[in-house]
C-alpha cells in the first residue's frame, strides 16, 4: 500500500504565517502537522508516501529528506490548483494498481488504523458534525455499507461527515472515475473533487465502509488550531527539551519547548507550545504558539500565533499614578 499526501494549498486562513511556509510544516504541540500524519501511517506499515506538493513544495521536501530519509517519498507538482481529485489524478503513474492511504495534509485524526488496514472493505473516516454542509458526507445503509457521497450539499442527507481519511483498495476504479470527471468536466464549487470520485466508484459497484474517528484536531485556522494545540498538549502532557536555559521562570504545564530556548523572568503557560531557539525574557504567554529562532520581551501573550524568527517588544513604563485615575495602554 501506498500513502498519498495532498499538501498544495495555500493555506489562506493562516496568514501571514503561511506566506513564509506551508501549513503542513506549521507547528503544533511541539511537531509539525504534516509530521502527525506520517507517524501514523508508519506506525501502521506503511513505508512508500506519495506527497502532492505546489505551494512552498521545496520546503515540504526538504523536510521530509531531513526527518524521514528511510521512507521512500516521491513529490508530485500540482501547479494548477483544480481540486482534489485532480490532485490524486496526478498520481496515477506511481501508484500503479496498489491500494492506496489518502490522507488530507491538514487532517489530524485519532483512530484505529490498524483495524482500518485490516479491512477488507476501502474505507473511509467519518465523524458526526453539527452542520455538513461544508464538508463531504456519506449515507450509510442498514448493513453498514456507504451507499453515496456527496460533497458539500445544500440539504444533507446525514450528519456524518468525510474526514479526509480514504483507505482504497480498489486504484484501478479510482482513476477511472476520475478519468470520468475529466472528460465528463463533472466538477463541485468549480473543482474536480475526490468526494465525485468516490461517489462513481460506489455507483460501479465498489464496497466501501466507513470507520470513526475518536478525535479531529482542525488546523484551518488560527482560532482552531491554538484549541487543537492545547488539546494535544493536554493529551500529551507537553515535553521540555534537556536543553534550556530558565532563569526565574515559571512553567506552567503542559507545554512543549524545544532544544536551545533561554527564557528569563517570565511566567509561560498553559498550552504553550515554543519552537527551538528561541529566547523569552521579562514576560507572560499562554494558550499560544511561537515559531523557532523568535525573540519575545515584556509582553503579555494569550491566544497567540507567532511565527519564527520573529521579535516581539513590548513596552515597560515607569508610573506615577494619584488618586481616582484611569490608564489604558493601547
Amino acid at each position: 500500500m501506498k500513502a498519498i499526501i495532498p499538501v498544495a494549498g495555500a493555506g489562506t486562513k493562516l496568514r501571514p504565517l503561511t506566506y513564509t511556509q506551508p501549513k503542513a510544516l506549521i507547528p503544533i504541540a511541539g511537531k509539525a502537522i504534516l509530521s502527525y500524519i506520517v507517524d501514523q501511517l508508519k506506525d501502521a506499515g506503511i513505508n512508500e508516501f506519495i506527497f502532492i506538493v505546489g505551494y512552498f513544495g521545496d520546503k515540504i521536501q526538504d523536510y521530509i529528506k531531513q526527518n524521514y530519509p528511510e521512507i521512500k517519498s516521491h513529490f508530485v507538482y500540482q501547479n494548477e490548483r483544480q481540486g482534489t481529485g485532480h490532485a490524486i489524478e496526478l498520481t496515477r503513474s506511481i501508484v500503479n494498481h496498489d491500494e492506496v492511504f489518502v490522507a488530507l495534509g491538514d487532517t489530524i485524526c485519532e483512530y484505529d488504523l490498524h483495524e482500518v488496514m485490516q479491512s477488507p472493505y476501502s474505507m473511509l473516516g467519518v465523524r458526526k458534525v453539527d452542520d455538513p454542509r461544508d464538508f463531504g458526507v456519506a449515507t450509510i445503509n442498514e448493513e453498514g455499507f456507504i451507499e453515496s457521497v456527496v460533497e458539500k450539499p445544500a440539504i444533507p442527507k446525514s450528519n456524518t461527515a468525510l474526514v479526509g481519511l480514504y483507505k482504497i483498495k480498489e486504484s484501478s476504479l479510482l482513476y477511472s472515475c476520475l478519468q470520468h470527471l475529466f472528460v465528463q468536466d463533472i466538477k463541485t464549487q468549480g473543482e474536480y473533487n475526490l468526494t465525485d470520485a468516490l461517489d462513481c466508484m460506489i455507483q460501479r459497484g465498489a464496497k466501501f465502509k466507513c470507520f470513526k474517528v475518536k478525535n479531529w484536531f482542525d488546523c484551518g485556522k488560527k482560532e482552531t488550531l491554538i484549541e487543537s494545540n492545547a488539546t494535544l498538549l493536554k493529551k500529551s502532557g507537553g515535553n521540555i527539551s534537556n536543553s534550556h536555559s530558565f532563569n526565574d521562570t515559571i512553567i506552567i504545564p503542559p507545554v512543549s519547548i524545544a532544544q536551545g530556548c533561554q527564557i528569563n523572568n517570565s511566567i509561560i503557560g498553559p498550552h504553550v507550545a515554543i519552537g527551538s531557539n528561541s529566547s523569552i525574557s521579562n514576560s507572560v504567554v499562554r494558550n499560544s504558539i511561537i515559531g523557532s529562532y523568535t525573540h519575545i520581551n515584556q509582553v503579555v501573550l494569550d491566544s497567540s500565533l507567532i511565527g519564527s524568527d520573529a521579535n516581539v517588544n513590548g513596552l515597560s513604563k515607569t508610573l506615577n499614578i494619584g488618586d481616582n485615575t484611569e490608564i489604558e495602554f493601547g
